[in-house]
Order: structure tokens, then C-alpha cells, then sequence
């Protein structure tokens, strides 16, 4: 398993991350714990968490069972040294915490205490904030997104007194390092800008979406990625599953996401599945499993820090972590470049 650091901040963590969004809503505690025992004894010791998962549906009656189950296993196990764990603040808008109050120093404090007593730990390796506090492009908002009625002193501000929480924080423990999700160029850029004018933790990775099918990354934040060492811990490697095949056809598997979610978050259409054909057809080109090749696909590219992905069983699991041993030749890697001209932004 590669290992890689989350910025310049000394952490290193495997280049494969075990999402945990599932967790109290599709998988049981119990498959949760099975899912992070496979998971380290494979070498991924990165676990990325939320306080309002688990998701599908996010619910009041559910919010935080996910930190909840990773705490029961921390607390079962005592292996809380061998995992990087990694959590999120709710921005702005989320109603069932905090009645959606946004990310400030009066809602930090409190936020980082709830995750921690849920997760039940003396520290988080990494904290990110899951969407900004003035919107994002991501979810699919990139086709209407609308800057221009943003008060970019307002935001600055926000920021200002956002790091100084958070180095408080890092000062009392309880955190080791910050990153950001769902953010732009240009806000990444004043957070990091902000930090080395006034301190505070600087940015480490950003956790966008990023896979295949999904690309907005290589021109928008690739650039500062690599040059501000900030690299991209990319959710969604296999596109909400579409990568995986199982949903061409009109197939609906039981148990699966699109029974759940009947759009994928917007992703499900018919250029959609004519680029998952085009991916799948290169697979089998080169004698690949595609949820191999998609998850070491994103392994290969210069700003990536690490590649999160979810299971629903240890089956899936098992393939999954399997991508850690796939080396993609420059032949399938020029074949993938000329499936996403021939399928760019599918959704």
C-alpha cells in the first residue's frame, strides 16, 4: 500500500482512504467494525468520517451514528494509534446541526467536542469543513454557478476567524491538522492565503469529487494542488458506483445506492451510462476489473493525496482494496485520456 502526507504537515496516511458513509444507515455496526478490521489488515489505515453521516438518508434520528460506530471500534479494539482518522463540520444550511448555523469560532468549539466524544478519542487527525459557508459549485451546481453576489471581505473575515478557532484547537489537542471539502480555487487560495498572514493551521487537502467521470479538478485546483502542496483526498472514485458497471442495462441491484437514491446525486442519465460503457469496454481491453482501474487511475494522478471509497459488503471491500496492487500501463492510461474527451462532464 502507498503511503503519502496530507500536506505539509508530517501526517502520512495509505493512498487508498475507507469511506464510512454507509455506516448506521446501509451497513450495521457490526459490518462497520468488519469493514475497518479487512481494511487495516490491507494496509489502508485512513478513515474518513462526517458528523452528519451517515447519508442516504441523512435524518435527525441518524446524524452522527457513523462517528459513533468508529468509536465503538476504537474503544473495543484500543488500536487508535494504528488509524489517521478524519472527520467534517457541517457547513452552512445543514438543519439538523446546530439548526444549520454556519462554520464560525462560536460553532467550531462544539463541533469538534461532539465528533470527538461520538468517535471517542482525544484527538482528530484531521478536520475538514465539508462545504463552505457561502455555497460551492460542487453537487452538481456547476452549471448555474453563480458567484457574483458573494461579499469577498465578509468571506476573508469568516476565514480570519475560523483559523483562530481552529488554532486554538490545535493548540489544546484536539486536532492535528485542517482541510478543507467541496471548495474552489479561489477560496482555497485565501484560506491558504489568510494562514500565512495571520496564522493558524494551514490547509492540508481538499476533499472534492474526482473520478473519471468526474474531472472539474484537472483545470480548476490541479495547479495550486501540486505548486501549495494541498493535495485532493478525492470521494466519489467510482462515481457513485456507475464505474463498477452494476447499474448499466437499467440494472437496479438490492441494496444498492440508486434503490435509495434514484438520481445518484444527479450523475444518473443517458450520457452517463454511455461513458461508463466507454470505461467499462477499456477494462476489458486490457484485462482489468473496473473498479480496480478507476481506483488506481486516480492514484496515478500528481495531486492526489488519497482516493476514498465506500463498501456495502466485504465483498466489494475486497476488490476495492485490490486496486493497491493494479499498475496501470501508459496504453490504458492514454486509452482512459481518449474515453473522457470522447465522454468530457457526462454529468
Amino acid at each position: 500500500m502507498q503511503r503519502r502526507q496530507l500536506g505539509r504537515t508530517g501526517i502520512e496516511a495509505s493512498a487508498l482512504c475507507l469511506g464510512s458513509m454507509t455506516w448506521g444507515s446501509q451497513n450495521t455496526e457490526e459490518e462497520g467494525h468488519a469493514q475497518i478490521d479487512r481494511a487495516l489488515d490491507r494496509g489502508v489505515d485512513f478513515i474518513d468520517t462526517a458528523e452528519m453521516y451517515p447519508v442516504n438518508p441523512i435524518a435527525k434520528e441518524t446524524i452522527g451514528r457513523t462517528e459513533e460506530i468508529i468509536g465503538t471500534w476504537l474503544a473495543r479494539t484500543g488500536r487508535r494509534g494504528e488509524v489517521v482518522l478524519a472527520t467534517k463540520h457541517s457547513g452552512e444550511g445543514m438543519r439538523h446541526a446546530r439548526e444549520g448555523a454556519p462554520i464560525s469560532s462560536e460553532t467550531i468549539p462544539g463541533a469538534i467536542e461532539g465528533s470527538l466524544n461520538r468517535l471517542q478519542t482525544d484527538v482528530i487527525d484531521l478536520y475538514q469543513f465539508h462545504w463552505p459557508n457561502r455555497g460551492s459549485y460542487m453537487f452538481r451546481q456547476n452549471w448555474r454557478f453563480d458567484p457574483s453576489g458573494q461579499d469577498p471581505a465578509a468571506t476573508r473575515a469568516h476565514m480570519e476567524d475560523a483559523l483562530g478557532a481552529l488554532e486554538r484547537e490545535v493548540e489544546r489537542g484536539t486536532i492535528r491538522a485542517f482541510g478543507l471539502s467541496n471548495e474552489s480555487a479561489w477560496g482555497t487560495g485565501q484560506w491558504l492565503r489568510v494562514a500565512d498572514e495571520l496564522g493558524g493551521p494551514r490547509v492540508a487537502t481538499i476533499q472534492n469529487e474526482y473520478s473519471l467521470m468526474c474531472r472539474l479538478f484537472d483545470t480548476d485546483l490541479a495547479e495550486l494542488s501540486v505548486n501549495e502542496d494541498v493535495g485532493l483526498l478525492a470521494f466519489s472514485p467510482l462515481a457513485a458506483g456507475l464505474l463498477t458497471g452494476k447499474y448499466q442495462g437499467g440494472a437496479v441491484p438490492e441494496g444498492s445506492r440508486l434503490t435509495l437514491n434514484e438520481t445518484l446525486g444527479g450523475r444518473k442519465g443517458k450520457r452517463a451510462f454511455a461513458a461508463v460503457d466507454a470505461y467499462l469496454e477499456v477494462a476489458r481491453q486490457f484485462g482489468l476489473d473496473p473498479v480496480q482501474m478507476a481506483l488506481a487511475w486516480c492514484l496515478t494522478r500528481p495531486f492526489m493525496t488519497s482516493a476514498i471509497f465506500g463498501a456495502t459488503s466485504l465483498e466489494q471491500l475486497d476488490v476495492a482494496l485490490g486496486a493497491a496492487e493494479v499498475t496501470l500501463q501508459d496504453e490504458v492510461l492514454e486509452a482512459l485520456d481518449d474515453t473522457h474527451k470522447a465522454h468530457p462532464m457526462p454529468y
